[in-house]
């Protein structure tokens, strides 16, 4: 196929989410059209109530009464997902769907990006970018999930520790 599937939110009835996505995605098994749906994300949290002194840990919908679509948007797909019992059409300008831009979904969540770093924990670092930007540092742990580095970097003769995003900083090579 020569265009790129892109994100559609489709609205739905408050509850029917998941039955909405377990449909779509049946129904294009069912009509050999995976090609053109290629996946079906209901955005989730984890949040931590308290109610009468208990706390527990639940899983909530980030936007109830919708469904994100990564499809290749065809008359066919149109038709598919918005004739799904529970779903009332796409968010969009009259009957036409409009896709989320890349920030949206990068805002979302819903597609997880592979990143490469040039550093490690212990390589030496230069912060290129924010109010550290011109210090040097050494990387003190990564979290990838949250393209994050903690560096520690000197400052007014004292190390301390800071947490920079991958963009951030880059690998000293001088």
């Amino acid at each position: 196929m020569a265009e790129e599937a892109k994100w559609y939110v489709v609205h739905t009835y408050s509850g029917y989410e998941n039955a909405v996505a377990d449909t779509i995605m049946k129904a294009a098994e069912n009509r050999k059209m995976t090609d053109l749906i290629l996946e079906v994300n209901i955005p989730m949290e984890t949040v931590t109530e308290t109610q009468d002194s208990i706390t527990k840990t639940v899983e909530r919908k980030v936007y109830p009464g919708y469904v994100l679509v990564k499809m290749i948007l065809t008359d066919e797909s149109w038709h598919l997902v918005r004739n799904v019992r529970g779903a009332t059409g796409f968010v969009g300008t009259g009957n036409k769907a409009i896709p989320l831009t890349d920030a949206e979904v990068a805002a979302l969540g819903v597609e997880k990006r592979d990143v490469r770093v040039d550093f490690a924990v212990g390589s030496r670092i230069r912060v290129c970018d924010g109010p550290l930007e011109g210090f040097f540092g050494a990387v003190e742990d990564i979290d990838m999930d949250k393209r994050i580095a903690r560096v520690v970097v000197s400052m007014f003769g004292r190390e301390t520790p800071v947490e920079l995003e991958f963009d951030q900083i880059e690998p000293d090579n001088g």
